[in-house]
């Protein structure tokens, strides 16, 4: 076999591509994995686990400014920004190496340079060191990810108008910071950088933050960030943005229809992504995209005839790391001939790491009326949680469950408050194994815990009232 031939050729090495080689070599498979960059892709190098390491600064400090409520005076507090990219960075490269020791470990050949499909089972790469290389695969998967999307008609500077990668890098805390887009991107950025020191504001052009939340989980992050001074303008429309003068001036309608001019130091354009999907040869290998580039794929992940594509260039699919890593093992194992069944994306959870935390699995309240189900809804509130008070985050927060009223059957899980982004794997494991609400009651959880309340929203969606309520 020439040393250029492999079953499986992957280009990108993000949490899905690096995931859906380690599955390849796992089932005997000689896999090249293609990347142009550092191993880890967007989310290990510029995306959640940077972000995560950042907003652990973010709540470590918070917490150092309520330590008096502890019985613990710290005199002279600073916050050292440059301190706390240090352990970004730290945790990025402890991250990056820890992908290269399991390509190392499969046995997965990498490939260092840009890739791009060159005729059927046929990947050509231009290499980072010079030259060119040509892979032969068998097959191939197309994992090549998305970058943030700018505002229309104004590009990122990285200096002032910045994109989720740029505010990552900044040397020193900007005076004033406002973010377009109020997802979780928006919501992360906007959290960690007022617990930083920043006046924020926060713009959405839906009527609410978080809008792919259940409604009473934006109500209450916005009451929450209320409370933080964290300006929330939802339902108002960007006109115009001027990055010509000392400051960025935005230019806006607001939910009123009242117009506005905010003046801030930088400004984070959140509004989404784009996929890498351009000049890579998609479309003379067959592979179909939809209007915004994002790639169409079957429910096994297949793109066209010995191509798959996972991730986040695919179409219709959620942007989240764990998501892309399923579809890796997903495609790896349909392309090994084993019994699969597609994914179903409304049993993945969402996590979002502001302060408080937000996590949600299944449907929204709102989204199970539209399907036609009678809903019954049991609540839990983190202020009556004895671990909540612990903590000191009782303030805010609550634990929702949304059942079918006919079978009892869990439709979804929504959570706010400290450290959900924990609890919410207990949500996946209802949802995936058909849990009643009936079988949440029986579940005994431990105390005293943040889970707690999972399982007294279980007793207010079955027997009409929580125990400790």
């Amino acid at each position: 076999m020439s040393e250029s031939v492999y079953d499986l050729v992957i280009i990108g090495s993000g949490p899905g591509g690096y995931v859906a080689a380690v599955r390849a070599s796992q089932l005997g498979m000689r896999v090249a994995l293609v990347e142009s960059g550092p191993l880890g892709g967007v989310c290990l190098n510029v995306g959640c686990i940077p972000t995560k390491a950042l907003l652990h600064s973010a709540d470590l400090l918070d917490e150092v400014r309520e330590g008096k409520r502890f019985g613990i005076s710290v005199e002279g507090l600073n916050f050292d920004l440059g301190g706390a990219m240090k352990h970004k960075d730290a945790v990025v490269k402890a991250s990056t190496d820890g992908v290269g020791y399991l390509m190392k470990k499969n046995k997965v050949e990498v490939v260092t340079g840009w890739g791009r499909l060159a005729g059927r089972g046929q990947v050509h790469v231009r290499l980072n060191e010079g030259g060119e290389r040509t892979l032969s695969g068998k097959q191939i998967i197309v994992a090549t990810g998305a970058r943030p999307r700018p505002f229309p008609g104004v590009e990122f500077d990285g200096q002032r108008v910045l994109s989720s990668t740029d505010a990552l890098r900044l040397t020193t805390v900007p005076s004033s910071l406002l973010a377009i887009g109020a997802g979780a991107i928006g919501v992360e950025f906007a959290s960690m950088y007022r617990a930083f020191g920043a006046e924020v504001t926060l713009v959405e052009a839906l009527p609410r933050i978080v809008p792919n939340e259940d409604e009473e989980v934006s109500a209450e992050l916005a009451k929450a960030f209320q409370r933080r001074g964290i300006k929330t303008l939802a339902g108002a429309r960007v006109e115009g943005i001027d990055a010509g003068g000392e400051q960025v001036v935005v230019s806006l309608t607001d939910a009123s229809g009242k117009a506005q001019q905010i003046a801030v130091e930088k400004l984070l354009v959140a509004i989404g992504i784009a996929p890498n999907t351009e000049n890579i040869g998609l479309e003379e290998a067959g592979v179909k995209r939809n209007a915004r580039g994002f790639i169409e794929t079957d429910g096994f992940m297949r793109a066209a005839d010995g191509i798959y594509a996972i991730g986040d260039c695919v179409a219709a699919t959620p942007w989240l790391a764990h998501k892309a890593s399923a579809e890796g093992v997903l495609a790896v194992e349909h392309i090994a001939g084993l019994h699969v069944t597609p994914l179903d994306y409304r049993k993945i959870p969402a996590c979002t790491y502001c302060n408080p935390e937000i996590a949600s699995v299944g449907l929204t309240e709102a989204q199970a009326k539209e399907q036609g189900y009678q809903v019954k809804v049991g609540k839990f509130p983190f202020s009556a949680n004895g671990k909540a008070r612990v903590l000191g985050q009782s303030r805010f927060g609550f634990a929702k469950l949304i059942a079918d009223r006919q079978y009892g059957e869990i439709l979804g899980m929504h959570l706010i408050g400290p450290h959900v982004t924990e609890i919410i794997g207990e949500g996946g494991l209802a949802l995936t194994h058909e849990a009643t609400g009936e079988s949440l009651v029986q579940t005994i959880h431990a105390h005293p815990t943040l889970h707690e309340a999972i399982g007294e929203a279980a007793h207010a969606l079955e027997h009409g009232a929580a125990l400790n309520l």
